[in-house]
């Protein structure tokens, strides 16, 4: 079953996904579906090679595939830019915003080229995402852990991804700002939005995922339905 509204056409095709570092490989033979309209969860220990798939369908890592498609177009052998025009987005593991930069100029640099430009997408931005409005001159430095990962997020958003991808968005945030990342990838999901969620917040994952599938030494289970669909996160314990 998918979650989201609609079912849409297959968005992400991946065939025999092998990736890692030097002579070690992280990741070996995944196959991998994401459809429009769906976000699929990507569980497991750590060290199972979970941002490493992530960072390869990004074009980070050092990567091979039988097949790698964005909605039908090779992405195999395409450097990270244009995987990003072709509409990959990544929300990082740990934010990685510009801490040096305002919230908005953050915002900006992921704007631009995009059909709008970056005024368009900042204010599409602060719309989904009201807290960011009042800290658009604020240093990325000087936001709480929560408000930094949704800057993650809502960064990633202005580049007008087909496919999201979320590495541990719930990590050391405040159950406030889950919540506030739950309803908005529900949201988003709904209205079309293909997501690849890598996530240990198991909470999280049934309140958004539709399927979930196990990555362990490397090798990726087929995946199956979510347990409780629809689930509301509980606050997370400190």
């Amino acid at each position: 079953p998918r979650r989201g509204g609609r079912e849409g056409a297959r968005m992400l095709e991946v065939r025999g996904l092998t990736a890692g570092y030097g002579p070690v490989e992280a990741i070996a033979g995944v196959d991998l579906d994401v459809a429009a309209g769906e976000c699929v969860a990507v569980v497991g220990p750590n060290g199972a090679g979970k941002t490493t798939l992530l960072k390869a369908l990004m074009g980070l890592v050092r990567a091979r595939a039988a097949r790698l498609t964005l909605d039908g177009a090779d992405m195999a052998g395409l450097p990270t830019h244009m995987r990003s025009r072709a509409g990959m987005a990544w929300a990082p593991q740990g934010r990685e915003i510009f801490t040096a930069l305002s919230v908005r100029e953050n915002l900006a640099l992921a704007a631009l080229g995009r059909p709008g430009g970056p005024a368009h997408a900042i204010d599409a931005a602060t719309a989904r995402f009201p807290v960011l409005a009042p800290l658009l001159d604020r240093p990325g430095g000087a936001l709480s852990g929560g408000e930094q990962q949704i800057l993650s997020l809502a960064r990633a958003l202005c580049a007008g991804p087909r496919l999201l991808l979320l590495d541990e968005p719930t990590e050391g945030i405040q159950a406030s700002a889950v919540e506030t990342l739950c309803e908005t990838l529900r949201d988003l999901v709904a209205g079309g939005q293909a997501a690849l969620l890598v996530e240990q917040n198991l909470d999280f994952v049934e309140a958004v995922a539709g399927r979930v599938a196990t990555l362990d030494r490397g090798r990726l289970d087929g995946g199956g339905p979510v347990t409780n669909p629809g689930a509301v996160p509980p606050p997370r314990r400190r």
